[in-house]
């Protein structure tokens, strides 16, 4: 059993569809050292979203889950997405791939909350750092990685559902700005670069017709787990996937409420429609 993850499901799937959850994780590794309670770092978790797609696994899809928790490391960024202002000298020595996301204080490595507040009361090392790298995000890549080969090799085409859950309301530092109330989905292919576009369209359509307000790459386009794995031209696509927390759960709480069950049933009718519309592309073993 791996650290970094669990796998739910068979490790060569059974159709051509891979889910990943990165950021569901809440182990908390006993070097974490924040300044901030272990319930307010579950802020940054999607709490609850492998368990969420677990039935996916009695169609033969697998579903990968972070076990740790992202504001410890973040496995949808680049590993060289390093936010300098939280390494100790300021400067980091070996591969630096800057997002963006060190601005929000949201880097491979957390600085801040969503509410602004400072996760530590000290510069993290450079060894420390790399040591994450090395025992959370490299395992957690090639584990996803692996899955998404074996479907493309075994079927010629293979999509990819990248899961997530958002706070209603964004904070301070999140995206969208202070305030902003989001969508009940949000489906991010970074502009239509990430999995054919015609896809997006048909995921954003069978959630509509379930009653759901979806929007598209607004304020959410996707990271690095969608953007690393994805080749269209060549059969892979990539799909990001943002639910809002208020339709399953008590925010404030970091409980589920009675809409966990039926949006539940609403994601598994989403799963099954994607089988049946994959199913024409993908080349039969």
């Amino acid at each position: 059993m791996s650290a970094a993850f669990a796998l739910h499901g068979p490790e060569q799937p059974r159709v051509p569809l891979v889910l990943d959850s990165p950021h569901s994780g809440f182990d908390f590794p006993a070097d974490f050292d924040a300044a901030v309670s272990e319930f307010d770092l579950r802020d940054g978790e999607d709490c609850f979203v492998d368990e969420l797609y677990l039935p996916a696994i009695e169609h033969g899809i697998p579903l990968l889950a972070a076990r740790t928790p992202r504001t410890y490391l973040d496995p949808n960024r680049h590993r060289g997405d390093i936010d300098l202002e939280l390494i100790e000298g300021g400067a980091w020595p070996h591969e630096y791939v800057p997002s963006g996301k060190a601005a929000i204080g949201k880097a491979l490595i957390w600085r801040t909350m969503d509410d602004g507040r400072p996760i530590y009361s000290r510069k993290l090392r450079v060894d420390e750092v790399r040591s994450r790298i090395d025992r959370f995000h490299a395992p957690y890549h090639q584990a996803l990685n692996g899955l998404i080969d074996s479907a493309h090799a075994a079927f010629g085409v293979v999509y990819h559902l990248n899961c997530h859950s958002m706070n209603s309301v964004a904070g301070r530092m999140g995206e969208g700005g202070e305030g902003t109330s989001r969508a009940d989905f949000v489906l991010g292919d970074r502009d239509g670069t990430t999995c054919d576009p015609a896809f997006t369209e048909f995921v954003r359509a069978t959630l509509a017709e379930l009653g759901y307000r979806v929007a598209v790459n607004d304020p959410y386009k996707g990271v690095e787990l969608v953007r690393a794995y994805s080749d269209p031209l060549r059969g892979r696509h990539s799909l990001q996937v943002e639910i809002n927390k208020r339709l399953y759960m008590d925010e404030a709480a970091r409980a589920r409420h009675s809409g966990f069950a039926p949006l539940q049933t609403n994601l598994m009718h989403l799963v099954e429609a994607i089988r049946d519309y994959i199913r024409p592309a993908q080349r039969r073993v």
